[in-house]
């Protein structure tokens, strides 16, 4: 920071700085806390001027103190509420500590104690810094700004070959494509297209960004257009398969890629597993962006898959059964969903799942509601197959009770 205010005080400017623990309490102390002289130590070099500016170094963890006496102002709010603040004698940051927050935020809004909350670093607040340009792009200038879709168009068709040839030699592949047009009254205008498993498919990316071409608009005309590769990834040879399977799983992500923009990617999601125990929580759905990604195992968690099959359908809720068992820890041999009977005729487990002591409720578990799953696989005499489960150790005293959780194709 010193170097900084000495730097600037080069160009015969005034300089006020601040370091603090919260951007909130550095903007207050570069405008209105005390200022001191720069260290000793930074002497002006042979050939240099005398430094000039002033900075202030708040210690980490005292901008409460600090914060004290400084005016109301200096919380960053607007004009209206410092002064109604200042009428009713409330002058100093430290007059709003012993305030009630609700009468507070009733009379000069939530902004007041939002940015006190900021200040003291109650808050967070993000600070968004400037993104290095991503470096696979490519531009092109037009002597005379241009508006007719069609120009555009063949601009855009122009701008897409070039970077697929970037990509191609890079051997990346794409996942979020940026496409801005800079007008001639200083406007631009951009349109962003994300695409699920990377990809230098000309045709596909041109088949995505039209649905898509027409909200672009060119105002009084485009002087500049940049197409620009938010996103990539490394594309690695894949080996084609005989039965056609990677092509089927290719036309699904096109058919997703789509979706995803012609909806939203927030409206397109997919199922992911998770670290759980219980079949019911052990998949949750994110974005397919995000799944294609890998980023919803932010956690670095492994997942093993389950050592038995599980059926293709599982349902939400289990829901109860009335069956029949002749020894009393083995499988039915007869149950009761929906008003339908079925007779089993093939059986195969138990799979005991233990409940999730560690995260279910402590009252759940008092109550005996959180139990052992015993999981068995059967199939009725019509060849049905379900998944049915006991909840609970057997207990003489008690029957137990019997859920349906899944349905086998």
């Amino acid at each position: 920071m010193q170097d900084l205010c000495a730097r600037i005080a080069e160009q015969d400017l005034d300089v006020r700085a601040a370091v603090a623990d919260t951007p909130g309490a550095a903007w207050a102390a570069a405008r209105f806390g005390q200022t001191q002289p720069p260290s000793p130590s930074l002497s002006p070099m042979p050939g240099e001027k005398d430094f000039v500016g002033t900075f202030v170094t708040i210690p980490s963890g005292a901008q409460r103190e600090m914060l004290a006496s400084l005016p109301t102002a200096a919380l960053r709010v607007g004009y209206g509420a410092a002064e109604g603040m200042r009428r009713l004698g409330v002058r100093r940051i430290g007059d709003l500590y012993a305030l009630p927050r609700a009468p507070l935020a009733a009379r000069f809004g939530a902004d007041v104690l939002k940015r006190l909350d900021q200040a003291l670093g109650h808050r967070d607040e993000p600070v968004s810094p400037i993104r290095p340009a991503p470096s696979r792009r490519v531009r092109i200038t037009f002597p005379d700004p241009i508006g007719l879709r069609d120009d555009l168009w063949a601009a855009f068709e122009r701008l897409l070959t070039a970077l697929i040839e970037r990509l191609e030699t890079a051997g990346d592949g794409v996942r979020l494509l940026d496409l801005t047009g800079y007008r001639a009254d200083g406007t631009w205008g951009r349109l962003v297209v994300g695409i699920g498993q990377a990809s230098r498919d000309g045709v596909h990316i041109r088949r995505l960004v039209e649905e898509k071409f027409d909200g672009l608009d060119p105002g009084f005309g485009v002087e500049v257009m940049i197409l620009a590769a938010l996103e990539t990834e490394a594309m690695q040879p894949a080996q084609h398969t005989l039965s056609g399977a990677d092509a089927k799983t290719e036309d699904l992500a096109r058919l997703v890629d789509r979706l995803q923009n012609r909806l939203g990617g927030e409206r397109i999601g997919a199922l992911v597993p998770t670290p759980r125990h219980m079949p019911e929580r052990a998949q949750r759905a994110v974005p397919t962006l995000t799944e294609a990604s890998g980023q919803h195992d932010a956690e670095g968690i492994e997942t093993q898959a389950p050592t038995l099959p599980r059926p293709l359908h599982v349902l939400g809720t289990p829901e109860p059964i009335d069956a029949m068992a002749p020894v009393p820890d083995g499988p039915p041999v007869l149950f009761k969903w929906r008003r339908q009977t079925h007779r089993i005729i093939r059986a195969d487990g138990p799979e005991r799942i233990a409940p999730e002591w560690w995260l279910e409720d402590p009252a759940q578990l008092a109550s005996g509601q959180a139990r052992v799953r015993d999981y068995y696989q059967v199939e009725d005499d019509t060849g049905a197959r379900y998944w049915l489960f006991r909840a609970g150790l057997y207990q003489s005293d008690k029957s137990p009770r019997w859920y349906l959780h899944g349905l086998f194709p």
